[in-house]
């Protein structure tokens, strides 16, 4: 397996894990402290319709997919605070004709479509250059508004009521954080596909969970957790030649499994060794 590492496509897929998981890493721990799994699950497939336009249109599915990502998140964000709609009722309509969109388009475009396939399980081995460079500037505007607002957005994601108290820009920062999540999603697409990327964005964030109860150390853990996911299912999926992204998140599953067992474990034997 050593020879893999001078292959460009190789190379590719180690640094856009890398950067996948630094980004999720970010805004996955604010998703799972916020409670925003299935408005991220809305706005995921919401985007599937861009890619299907684009592959449609012969013009790049990313940009399409970036573009309904960012509207469906807004538009969900924005109907939900309105009285005569529910949340849940404003991410089935999102989510829904996006995936229609791609659907439709899918039917349209003339021969076979390959591209949509890739973006709708993921493979990783697809990641270009130019993803990268998409990731990477995500990855660094991410980190650099976490390091320099990470108060305000630890008390929004914990208590948005005691934040607006506190005279802070709460609508502002849910906007915002719904576009920097709508972004990831679609810079994670190549990776693990429209069906699985919510997992990437919770599944890490709650192994962290397990161990620390802290924000920070939240954010911190979930990384290193989630590439050990995406390297464990890089190998499983080059040993046995099956869908990269499905091996990813199998082996992320897994590894929570694993952790779980071990704390409840660990939980049963500090139990017994308490004096009765």
């Amino acid at each position: 397996m050593a020879e893999l590492f001078s292959y460009t496509f190789f190379q590719h897929a180690l640094i856009g894990s890398l950067l996948a998981s630094i980004l999720c890493g970010l805004v996955g721990t604010y998703i799972v402290t916020r409670r925003l799994v299935f408005i991220s699950g809305g706005i995921t497939h919401a985007s599937f319709g861009g890619v299907g336009l684009g592959v449609y249109l012969g013009l790049p599915p990313v940009g399409f997919a970036a573009l309904f990502a960012v509207l469906s998140a807004c538009g969900i964000q924005w109907f939900s605070r309105r009285r005569d709609m529910r949340e849940d009722s404003a991410i089935a309509i999102f989510w829904t004709l996006g995936m229609s969109i791609g659907i439709i388009c899918s039917f349209l475009t003339p021969g076979f479509t390959s591209e949509l396939s890739s973006y709708l399980f993921g493979n990783i081995l697809t990641v270009t250059r130019s993803d990268l460079y998409f990731l990477a500037i995500l990855t660094a505007v991410v980190a650099v508004v976490f390091s320099l607002f990470l108060r305000p957005l630890l008390s929004v994601a914990f208590d948005p009521v005691f934040a607006r108290s506190q005279h802070l820009p709460v609508d502002v920062i849910e906007y915002v954080m719904m576009g920097f999540i709508a972004l990831s999603i679609v810079a994670c697409l190549r990776i693990v596909g429209v069906v699985l990327v919510i997992s990437m964005l919770t599944i890490p964030q709650v192994t962290a969970n397990l161990f620390t109860s802290s924000f920070r150390h939240m954010l911190c853990l979930s990384m290193p957790i989630g590439y050990a996911g995406c390297l464990g299912g890089f190998a499983l999926s080059y040993h046995y030649n099956i869908p990269s992204g499905a091996s990813i998140i199998f082996v992320s599953t897994m590894l929570y499994l694993v952790c779980k067992g071990g704390c409840v474990l660990f939980a049963v034997l500090k139990h017994n060794k308490r004096p009765k």
